[in-house]
């Protein structure tokens, strides 16, 4: 069987394609998988890395803010919508997957269009632009959330959630001591008002006498390194890192996580039954991190902190519930609830069911 999977742009989006892709070769390795992205984006330095063929269209977002300056967009869509096309014809997948993202609108758009069924997947609590438009088209869509029914049509919804990092289970928590351990993420970029939070709160923390440990992202870390060390603040119980790779070690390690609202972190935190402090990013489309994170706080499984009253509450609040057990434990047993497990596998049963039709 032939798959053409795209979608791209973001980490949100890549992740749960590779983990598709993955569990599609550990069905079915006699699988041929192409992914499609978009020129100049994460994707196409991703996914080969992950060891597969993917290739590049120029497509790019509509410039909302200046309208006249999509014409050149445009051109660029037309472009995208040929060569795929031609890959189409070359490659005459058997299924298209599409995950979001602009190069995922053009892909699976000429796809239905050549006759190929194609299955969405949906990570969101509010559904993206993309698979909004190829909702009709589709044969089937994947979602992570219940209550997608007010954006795709009901008979084709099947509740999957999101894949996640396959590793995450394996974490081992090293340290049994009666410290609590407070794990701080914004993403893999990080996230500025969270950072901004953090740093005002270092003698707060210090105070706490709790183990922290800080992902700044990778472009704000000097920044606040420069700011600690010229104002002398003393750092002894947190770790500050640029980036960690070792996330299920400290995933496991930690009592209570300060995080964004981003599909992926969401559904790691339920797989993982962690307690967290949700900040969800504003510069997203539609807002759909605070769709994500009320998912979980309208069933008492996270705490909310707007990005607009981080710096006034979010220390203030992790110190209030790290050490509040009777809390710590209801936000475990229910975001634990909300888990999906063996994702991946189940979406990719979906597309090998749609491939023998």
């Amino acid at each position: 069987m032939r798959y053409l999977i795209s979608g791209g742009g973001t980490g949100g989006h890549i992740f749960p394609a590779v983990s598709i892709a993955n569990a599609l070769k550990e069905l079915d390795p006699e699988a041929e998988i192409l992914f499609v992205g978009a020129l100049g984006r994460m994707e196409m330095e991703r996914v080969p890395q992950a060891g597969y063929k993917i290739v590049g269209l120029p497509v790019r977002g509509f410039n909302r803010a200046q309208p006249w300056k999509n014409v050149s967009v445009l051109i660029d869509l037309v472009k995208s919508l040929r060569q795929v096309k031609k890959i189409i014809r070359d490659f005459r997948p058997d299924v298209g997957v599409g995950v979001g993202g602009y190069a995922s609108g053009a892909a699976m758009w000429q796809a239905a269009k050549m006759g190929i069924p194609i299955l969405l997947q949906e990570q969101n609590g509010f559904a993206g632009v993309t698979n909004k438009i190829l909702k009709d088209k589709a044969a089937k869509i994947c979602v992570a959330y219940e209550g997608m029914e007010r954006f795709f049509p009901a008979d084709k919804i099947i509740l999957t959630g999101n894949p996640v990092r396959q590793n995450l289970l394996k974490g081992v928590k090293q340290i049994t001591s009666d410290i609590k351990h407070l794990l701080i993420i914004g993403g893999s970029l990080g996230a500025r008002t969270i950072n901004e939070a953090v740093l005002a709160g270092i003698p707060a923390l210090e105070k706490a006498g709790i183990h922290v440990v800080w992902q700044t992202g990778k472009g704000y870390y000097k920044g606040i390194m420069e700011q600690i060390n010229n104002n002398h603040l003393p750092v002894t119980n947190i770790e500050i890192h640029e980036f960690l790779s070792d996330m299920p070690d400290r995933y496991a390690q930690a009592d209570l996580v300060i995080s964004r609202a981003g599909a992926s972190s969401i559904s790691e935190l339920c797989l993982l039954g962690k307690p967290a402090i949700l900040v969800p990013s504003p510069n997203v489309a539609e807002d759909h991190q605070t769709h994500n994170a009320m998912a979980l706080v309208n069933k008492n499984a996270a705490v909310l902190v707007k990005d607009a009253e981080a710096a006034d509450k979010l220390i203030s609040t992790a110190l209030e519930l790290i050490h509040n057990e009777k809390q710590l434990e209801l936000l475990h047993t229910n975001v634990l609830k909300l888990a999906q497990t063996d994702s991946a596998k189940r979406i990719a049963e979906e597309v090998i069911s749609l491939a023998k039709h």
